[in-house]
């Protein structure tokens, strides 16, 4: 079952918070039906080493409202779902080693 807006703001604020980064632009944010697949392989995402966290959304709807949120706060990333029904919400902290 899949989470509420608020339910996956909070939790990822709540992880930001231990990031130790202060800027929003230091995130990238996405949506994927697939986020490990978009984390681990094309964004190239350090699984053990790196800040990284996601979230299942209730529907394709919340998933995009979230990932508006934060783009709206100024982190990285775009409004482009190839398939406008994914409902996993990522994010992650850029490094010179990810890939956009």
């Amino acid at each position: 079952m899949g989470k509420s807006y608020t339910e996956i703001v909070e939790l990822i604020d709540a992880h930001l918070k231990k990031s130790g980064r202060r800027y929003y632009s230091e995130f990238y944010i996405g949506v994927s039906q697939n986020a490990t697949k978009r984390l681990f392989e094309e964004h190239h995402v350090d699984m053990k080493n790196s800040w990284w966290i996601y979230a299942t959304a209730d529907s394709s709807e919340i998933a995009k409202e979230v990932e508006e949120h934060y783009l709206g706060l100024g982190m990285r990333g775009n409004d482009r779902d190839e398939n406008n029904n994914s409902t996993m919400v990522y994010s992650y902290v850029v490094t010179p080693t990810t890939t956009e």
